[in-house]
């Protein structure tokens, strides 16, 4: 039996494919443990795995409260800072405290550089795990950065320039002196190219998406495997709340509107929301466990839930508008549905050109999401047939179970080849 030791950093949308991984890992008999923040710790328990508690439920709501969590540069630099940098030390204490050599596997989190860091040190396999490809960046269909000249007329040479001073001058600057100060203590050499050179030159690169959604490049690292989206929700066997059947049974499929699971900022969202409705003459649907966000009186024909599982309820909707998280986008896929994507931070600017690239979605920025400008999107997706027929092509493609399943086989292809070269 194999150890994995899963770093879950971020928000649900970070927590719920780790989970998701680490349930499919269990089913085959392995012990795995989830090092995540204790906000997160039902959904942790409630999938029967261990938890390990990282940080305080308090650390989680002041960064989640933050002004500049979705700004598209001070966002970044904002969770680089807490969930890279401060988390370094207490990480790797915990998954050191919890390394059984020989028998563990640690699986980390994009913003995880610990576990990087305790595999160099123990000899101990690592799988990055990634949940959207807009993170590896490459010379070639390179991805869409906020700030960044990188579209396919750019030259490779200054697409080069750009990611050496994103590296060197941001990202340095941001974990260069802590990384550097623990693997001095260790007796490791100091690391200048954390994100281009130092971070996925793991075992394994984990793309936690399909090849179509984000196809393999020539400079990607070696080790990394698209398996699929892994479609994993928390209460995926649980059936859609009475007011949630009722309200999807009394008349025509609503849009679905969600801003993000940590978003409480998107009073402007929710309020173009309601606006695009009653321009288009649709229902809706406001996802949000945050209420003070919603406009005071909402229409009859529009409805405000907290969580809701998206793999339950958007096959029952006509179109999601939602800002290009990876779990959103994998969601609506999934089942079928067009997409209106407001892109804020982080790598939701490249899964939105991937959507619109495969034909089922249109973009409005932050600066243009009005009623109107969302109606004007929303409009020419649902009346075409196209746009229909290419959403029902690419549903059929997302198969959670077989994402999980070639996600376990990667990772225990390495165990095992770990295994035998430790014994």
């Amino acid at each position: 039996m194999t150890q994995f030791l899963i770093t879950a950093l971020g928000s649900y949308g970070d927590v719920h494919p780790m989970v998701g991984l680490g349930t499919a890992l269990a089913a085959r008999g392995h012990r795995v443990k989830i090092v995540t923040n204790p906000y997160f710790e039902e959904v942790v328990t409630g999938a029967r795995l261990e938890f390990v508690p990282l940080g305080s439920r308090d650390d989680y709501i002041r960064l989640s409260q933050h002004q500049d969590l979705w700004h598209p540069i001070r966002g970044p630099k904002l969770v680089l800072t807490y969930a890279s940098a401060r988390m370094l030390r207490p990480l790797y204490d915990l998954l050191v405290a919890n390394y059984m050599p020989g028998e563990t596997v640690y699986c980390g989190h994009t913003m995880d550089l610990a576990s990087r860091v305790v595999g160099e040190k123990f000899g101990a396999p690592v799988a990055n795990v990634i949940f959207a490809p807009g993170v590896l960046w490459t010379l070639h269909d390179s991805p869409r950065l906020k700030g960044a000249l990188l579209g396919p007329g750019v030259p490779r040479w200054l697409k080069q320039i750009q990611f050496w001073l994103a590296d060197t001058i941001f990202v340095q600057a941001i974990l260069g002196g802590e990384l550097n100060r623990l693997r001095r203590e260790l007796g490791l050499a100091p690391v200048r190219r954390v994100f281009s050179r130092w971070l996925f030159a793991s075992d394994l690169v984990l793309g936690l998406f399909p090849e179509w959604f984000g196809s393999p490049q020539p400079d990607w690292p070696p080790t990394t495997q698209a398996v699929g989206f892994p479609l994993w929700d928390s209460d995926a066997d649980a059936q859609l709340s009475g007011e949630v059947q009722e309200f999807l049974s009394a008349g025509t499929p609503p849009i679905a509107f969600s801003p993000g699971s940590a978003n409480r900022n998107a009073h402007a969202f929710f309020e173009a929301a309601v606006d695009a409705c009653d321009r288009l003459g649709q229902r809706g649907i406001l996802l949000t466990k945050y209420d003070h966000q919603l406009p005071v009186r909402l229409p009859t024909t529009v409805r405000h839930f907290g969580f809701v599982p998206l793999s339950k309820l958007l096959p029952r909707t006509a179109a999601l508008v939602h800002h290009g998280g990876i779990g959103s986008c994998a969601q609506g896929l999934a089942a079928g549905v067009p997409h209106v994507v407001q892109p804020m931070s982080y790598d939701q600017f490249d899964n939105s050109r991937r959507l619109v690239r495969l034909g089922v979605a249109r973009e409005v920025s932050v600066q243009s999401f009005r009623g109107r400008t969302v109606a004007d999107a929303l409009a020419p997706l649902l009346d075409s047939p196209t746009v229909a027929a290419r959403c029902r092509e690419l549903a059929p493609r997302c198969n959670g179970p077989a994402a999980l399943a070639a996600a376990c086989d990667a990772l225990e292809q390495l165990a095992e080849s770990h295994s035998a070269r430790y014994k």
